[in-house]
């Protein structure tokens, strides 16, 4: 069986060309917490990168997600394996990049951290030549 993975590695994820927003956001937690509600992917996958910069990987962050809003346990290895046997969206299609001005950097073992599309530092990484670049993905057609 395949394994498909979303991890980059010494790259940095700008902020879509659409974005609209000029300073990054926290996202919403989502609607009020129920048995039948889960917090929004955008809150998860803020929530994981920014308070444990660079101890996750893409592939970290997207699985948990899947597995939290599903009510499964994001260490279960045979549901991961089961849901990278596929390929999956990448970080580029997070909302953080899409709508909230967040740039994801990931580290040369693809562990990502989040940076602030207004910081100094959003602006370096952006200039530097020895990172790989892509964008997030637009969310609209151009």
């Amino acid at each position: 069986m395949a394994v498909h993975t979303t991890n980059y590695t010494r790259t940095f994820i700008e902020v879509a060309e659409d974005c609209p927003t000029d300073h990054a956001q926290e996202p919403p937690a989502g609607p009020a917490t129920t048995a039948a509600s889960a917090p929004t992917i955008a809150a998860l996958h803020y929530r994981m990168i920014a308070e444990h910069p660079f101890e996750h990987t893409s592939d970290d962050v997207v699985f948990s997600t899947w597995a939290l809003r599903r009510g499964l346990d994001p260490a279960d290895a045979e549901a991961r394996a089961a849901f990278f046997a596929k390929g999956q969206a990448c970080l580029r299609a997070s909302p953080l990049g899409k709508r909230y001005g967040w740039g994801v950097l990931s580290d040369a073992e693809g562990r990502v951290a989040l940076v602030p599309r207004e910081s100094e530092e959003y602006a370096l990484l952006a200039a530097d030549p020895e990172l790989g670049h892509t964008r997030a993905m637009r969310s609209r057609r151009a």
